[in-house]
């Protein structure tokens, strides 16, 4: 939508409406209701975590269109908090009410080869990595790549799905490489040249319909089998490497026209290059410590941008750090009554937060703790020392 109404104000006592209704909006929803908002989402499972914390809830695929413009018809402003919303059911909503996140940007960030092409055509440091369309094409990009590389479908995946990774035990086979492309679909992928890591960070930024633009500090993650496994702020970098992470963020959403969040997700080399991994529209993982450590949330400063509010301050008040909680944790626990929550709680600092899904499954996040400390270490060590205990 163009034109005076994407420059409105949405006061509390609106409406809003999300696409997804899973941890990440529930918990957005519960920012906005802290803000006096309405929420309605959308989602296929009946039973999605924002179901309990909403107004209503329509049960739709992401790719329902028809169910999109409903939902926006009884919305003020409708935003997302998952990329596999299909691009027909954006442009659909977007008739009724602003989507932020717009279209046209989802569009570009769905496809994970478009994505590379633009970071590529707007300048931006990245790693090598080739577009791969058959799979005599997978075999030449892969030794082309030096053998050791991921493989990631063009479209869909997260948590580690959707990937295969090749030539981490040696050069990979040709029966190998025929596996990985059967396993994916035998789809577009893009192929990754494996880089010598020293830290993957992130930088959420922020930035409303006005043009108002916030950065948070840079936060550190560190990964177990492409599952994030826990997250710290601050992240521990030199200052000229978070200047220029937090650059690299501010200019990716200026040139996008962000208006929303956008999670920035990069690589620290081991030589020192700051190299841009993939973007994510939306609240993210390693932000939810920023309920613990920054003056506004990652959830508020969702509502806040995407209804034109002023945006909130980001600063640092403490260190803080979160560990996933994925549903192995329940599958392996020796108490008949689950894990043991009220230990992990006596660890000073830590708080509980999860996500009402009443499924465990192995690698399904169910929710997570959080930690404070007086360093992104020390919390990091608080949390991880709750999590033993459960």
């Amino acid at each position: 939508m163009t034109g005076p109404s994407t420059q409105k104000v949405i006061l509390p006592g609106a409406t809003l409406g999300i696409l997804g209704g899973g941890q990440l909006g529930r918990m957005m929803a519960m920012a906005a209701r802290s803000l006096g908002y309405r929420i309605q989402v959308l989602d296929p499972d009946p039973s999605c975590p924002a179901r309990f914390v909403v107004d209503a809830c329509f049960e739709a695929a992401w790719n329902d269109a028809h169910a999109a413009a409903d939902l926006a018809r009884g919305c003020d402003v409708v935003t997302l908090e998952i990329e596999q919303i299909s691009v027909a059911a954006l442009e659909a909503a977007e008739h009724y009410a602003p989507v932020r996140p717009g279209p046209k940007m989802l569009a570009i960030i769905q496809d994970r080869i478009l994505q590379k092409d633009w970071l590529t055509a707007h300048g931006l440091p990245i790693g090598n990595h080739r577009a791969v369309y058959d799979a005599a094409q997978l075999t030449a990009a892969v030794h082309d790549q030096g053998g050791r590389c991921f493989v990631k479908s063009a479209h869909g995946g997260y948590d580690g799905r959707s990937q295969a990774k090749l030539g981490f035990e040696g050069s990979p086979s040709e029966s190998a490489i025929e596996a990985a492309w059967a396993s994916l679909g035998k789809r577009p992928v893009v192929v990754e040249q494996a880089i010598d890591l020293a830290l993957e960070i992130s930088v959420m930024v922020a930035r409303s319909p006005r043009g108002e633009m916030k950065a948070y500090p840079a936060a550190v993650n560190h990964h177990e089998r492409q599952i994030l496994v826990w997250s710290a702020l601050p992240a521990d970098i030199p200052p000229r490497t978070a200047m220029q992470a937090r650059d690299l963020a501010l200019s990716i959403a200026e040139d996008f026209g962000l208006e929303g969040l956008l999670a920035v997700e990069m690589f620290v080399a081991s030589d020192g290059r700051l190299l841009v991994n993939e973007l994510a529209p939306r609240p993210h993982n390693s932000y939810h410590a920023s309920e613990r450590a920054c003056t506004t949330s990652q959830f508020e400063q969702a509502v806040r941008a995407v209804c034109n509010l002023p945006l909130g301050d980001v600063e640092l008040i403490q260190p803080a750090a979160i560990v996933n909680l994925l549903g192995d944790v329940w599958l392996n626990a020796t108490s008949e009554t689950g894990p043991r929550f009220d230990l992990a709680l006596a660890v000073p600092g830590v708080r509980l937060h999860l996500y009402e899904k009443h499924l465990p499954r192995p690698g399904r996040k169910m929710g997570h703790l959080s930690a404070v400390g007086k360093t992104a270490e020390e919390a990091v060590r608080q949390v991880l020392d709750a999590k033993s205990k459960l």
